[in-house]
């Protein structure tokens, strides 16, 4: 893909940027792997807001993406890549030989009417194809990592994001993470070979408020600029510093560079390496 710079026609436009969709090959999604988004502007289950600043937006379709790869050993044609709107990663549309169709997000480079494959054992480091970590030689990017085997993906999901094999000791693999962090995973989970696909995605600048609201966005109000009664930072005449030793959040627990990982979190002793901030 490649990124369009917007001609300065208005304030908002100066200085936006569009992603091109150069290696879009069909518009609409396949009707079988389609599921309806209702809108929940972030609220829970009683109506409570749990998750601030959404709402709103254009209305989109979800696409049941196979982050399991469970159809071993039977090759697949890509038969498009396609625009996901919930996502930042391009989604391919695999053909299977038994007839089977399921969307996978796509690794850079992929092509139409390439051929791959997902097995439990050592098969072509070729990129699309699946297979555990303990067979991906140190070095290789891979993406979409398993953190219990056949639990599915949760690992570099995103745009661009890509997890690197530093070596296998015993029964794990370490791996290194898109934030650095070096951490220890299961040697028989899943990865898929490549990095995912659409990385200039963190180059798009939006322009305006108007763009993020059709994203599902709605404005952040700065602290510092709502009532005593509000916030913790609060309240002046002015332009006012927050007026405290430490920034603190809406709800008053300490914010801005506090570590909130539980000590205690029973995950932590795989954990070998933490990201270098």
């Amino acid at each position: 893909m490649g990124i369009k710079i917007a001609k300065p026609t208005t304030p908002g436009r100066r200085g936006a940027t569009f992603d091109d969709f150069s290696d879009i090959t069909k518009s609409k999604p396949e009707k079988n792997l389609i599921l309806i988004k209702k809108q929940k502007a972030g609220r829970n289950t009683q109506g409570k807001i749990t998750v601030r600043h959404r709402g709103g937006g254009v209305k989109r379709f979800i696409r049941v993406v196979d982050y399991k790869r469970d159809k071993f050993d039977i090759p697949a044609r890509v038969a498009s890549i396609e625009y996901d709107p919930n996502r930042g990663a391009r989604l391919a549309l695999l053909y299977y030989r038994d007839g089977e169709k399921r969307y996978i997000i796509a690794p850079v480079g992929l092509k139409v009417d390439s051929e791959i494959l997902s097995s439990k054992k050592e098969i072509e480091i070729t990129r699309g194809n699946a297979m555990p970590l303990q067979y991906i030689p140190a070095g290789v990017a891979v993406y979409n990592v398993e953190l219990e085997p056949g639990c599915g993906g949760k690992l570099a999901r995103g745009a661009g994001n890509a997890i690197y094999v530093m070596g296998i000791e015993g029964n794990y693999a370490q791996i290194k993470m898109p934030s650095s962090e070096i951490r220890l995973v299961k040697k028989d989970c899943l990865c898929t070979v490549g990095q995912a696909s659409n990385p200039d995605r963190a180059h798009i600048v939006y322009g305006n408020a108007g763009r993020r609201r059709r994203l599902g966005w709605r404005p952040t109000v700065r602290g510092t600029a709502m009532n005593p009664v509000d916030h913790p930072h609060g309240g002046g005449e002015g332009n006012q510093s927050i007026g405290l030793k430490h920034p603190k959040t809406l709800w008053g627990k300490p914010a801005l560079g506090v570590k909130t990982r539980n000590s205690k979190k029973q995950s932590n002793k795989f954990i070998m390496q933490r990201r270098k901030k």
